[in-house]
C-alpha cells in the first residue's frame, strides 16, 4: 500500500502544470467555503445576538391568540395573579433559563404640549428586563450610572426619532395617553430619562417606562403582564428549552404560546437565506472538486493506456491498477484540501485582527469571523469523498483495459 501512495504522488507529478493548476482550482474552493462559511456564521450570530439580546430574549410567552393580533397591541390578552405566579415558577424551575422579564406593552399618544405623536410602549422591571436583554443599555443614549436601574418610576425612554420630531431633550416632561382595556382614556405625565435608539430601523417607535406607571396609566390593579421575555444560559439550548416550554404549557395552561425569537421576528428569514448561501457555496465546492478529479483522472488514463497495458500484462491485478488512480485522485484531494484550509483559516485570521465593521439596519455589526471546528472537517470529508467518487469512473475504466487493446493503443 505504501508503494502505491509513492508511485501515485510520481505519477500526478509527471504532468506537474496540469496538477497544480487542478490542485489551485480544488483550494481556491475549500478557501471559498471556509472565508464565506467563516463570515456567513459570524454575521448570522452577531445579527442573532443583537436581535435577542438587546430586545427580544430568546423566547417569548403570551396568552393564546396574542401574536396574530399583535398588531393592535391588545391588553385584554394577558397574564396575572395566580397564572402569572404559575409561569414565573415554571421558568424558575428550568435551569437553562438564567432570566426573564415580564412586559406590558401598549399603544399610546405622547405629547410636549404643542404637539403629539403615536408611540409603542414597553413597561418593565428594569432589573428583570436587563438581565434578559443584557445589551439594551448599549442602546440607551444617556447617563446610566447602573444597568439594572436603567429606568426609575416617573421616566421614560423615548426614541432617537421621536425626540426629533417633537422637539425633546433630555429632562423634558411630557404626557402619556392611553386608552385601558375598558375603553376609558387616562394621562400621566413622565420625565425623559434618555433616548433609545431602535434597532429595527429609523421608523421605530419603541418607548420604554416602569411598570409601576403603567399600572397608573392603565388603572391596574395588578400588573397585568403582555409578554414574558426569556433569555437563556447558552443559545444553542434554545430547541430543547423551546420543546419542553410548550411541552409544560400544553400540559398546565392551553391558553399559552410560546414562541422562540425566529418564530417573531422577520430577520429570522435573512439568518435561513444566510444558512441557504452557505449550503450553494458548498455545491459549488462539490462541482469544482467533481469536474477538476473527473477531468484531471480521465486525462491520466487516456495518457496512460500503454503504462496501463504493460503493467497488467505482467500480471499487475485489475484491483491493483484501480486503487493506483483511486489513490492519485485521492492524494489530490487531500494535498488540495490542506492547503486550501491552511489559507482559509489564514485568510479568517487576518479578518479577526483587522475586523469588519458596518451598519446593517439600525445594527452595528462587528464581524470576528471564525469558524466551527466541525464545519471545517466536514469541508474536508467532503472534498475527500468527491475527490475518491469522481476519480472512479476513469480508474474502474484502467483496470478493466484487456492487455492487448492497451499495449496496441497509439
Amino acid at each position: 500500500m505504501k508503494n502505491l501512495f509513492v508511485i501515485a504522488f510520481r505519477n500526478l507529478f509527471r504532468n506537474k502544470r496540469r496538477t497544480i493548476l487542478t490542485s489551485s482550482l480544488i483550494a481556491f474552493g475549500v478557501v471559498l467555503v471556509i472565508v464565506f462559511g467563516g463570515l456567513a456564521i459570524s454575521f448570522k450570530s452577531q445579527m442573532v445576538g443583537i436581535l435577542t439580546n438587546t430586545a427580544m430574549g430568546d423566547l417569548q410567552i403570551h396568552s393564546k391568540g396574542y401574536v396574530e393580533s399583535i398588531d393592535n397591541l391588545p391588553l385584554n390578552l394577558t397574564l396575572s395573579g395566580q397564572k402569572l405566579a404559575g409561569v414565573e415558577k415554571m421558568l424558575k424551575a428550568i435551569p437553562e433559563i438564567s432570566a426573564y422579564s415580564p412586559r406590558i406593552k401598549f399603544g399610546a399618544m405622547i405629547s410636549n404640549y404643542a404637539q403629539t405623536s403615536n408611540i409603542r410602549m414597553s413597561a418593565v422591571y428594569p432589573q428583570m428586563e436587563n438581565r434578559t436583554v443584557p445589551e439594551f443599555a448599549k442602546r440607551i443614549k444617556g447617563k446610566i450610572s447602573d444597568p439594572d436601574q436603567f429606568l426609575k418610576p416617573g421616566e421614560i425612554l423615548v426614541p432617537d426619532n421621536l425626540m426629533k420630531g417633537l422637539s425633546l431633550k433630555i429632562g423634558d416632561e411630557i404626557v402619556l395617553v392611553a386608552t385601558n382595556k375598558d375603553g376609558s382614556v387616562n394621562a400621566v405625565t413622565l420625565r425623559i430619562a434618555a433616548i433609545t435608539e431602535n434597532v429595527f430601523g429609523p421608523s421605530g417607535k419603541d418607548g420604554y417606562m416602569h411598570i409601576q406607571d403603567a399600572q397608573l396609566l392603565l388603572r391596574e390593579d395588578e400588573p397585568e403582564i403582555v409578554e414574558i421575555a426569556i433569555h437563556l444560559q447558552k443559545y444553542d439550548q434554545l430547541s430543547k428549552v423551546y420543546t419542553q416550554l410548550k411541552k409544560e404549557v400544553n400540559t398546565s395552561d392551553s391558553n399559552l404560546e410560546v414562541h422562540t425569537w425566529e418564530q417573531l421576528s422577520p430577520f429570522a428569514s435573512i439568518a435561513r437565506i444566510v444558512d441557504l448561501l452557505i449550503l450553494v457555496v458548498k455545491f459549488i465546492l462539490i462541482s469544482i472538486v467533481l469536474v477538476s478529479i473527473l477531468n484531471i483522472m480521465t486525462m491520466s488514463v487516456y495518457e496512460r493506456i500503454s503504462e496501463i497495458g504493460t503493467i497488467a500484462a505482467i500480471g499487475t491485478p485489475p484491483r491493483r491498477i484501480l486503487s493506483l488512480f483511486l489513490i492519485e485522485g485521492f492524494a489530490m484531494g487531500l494535498v488540495s484540501t490542506i492547503a486550501g484550509i491552511v489559507i482559509g483559516l489564514g485568510i479568517l485570521w487576518i479578518l479577526n485582527i483587522t475586523k469588519i465593521d458596518f451598519t446593517f439596519g439600525m445594527m452595528n455589526i462587528s464581524l470576528a469571523p471564525s469558524i466551527p471546528v466541525g464545519e471545517v472537517i466536514m469541508v474536508a470529508i467532503i472534498v475527500i469523498v468527491v475527490s475518491l467518487f469522481a476519480g472512479f469512473q476513469p480508474a474502474y475504466k484502467a483496470s478493466k483495459m484487456e492487455p492487448v487493446d492497451a499495449l496496441g493503443h497509439n
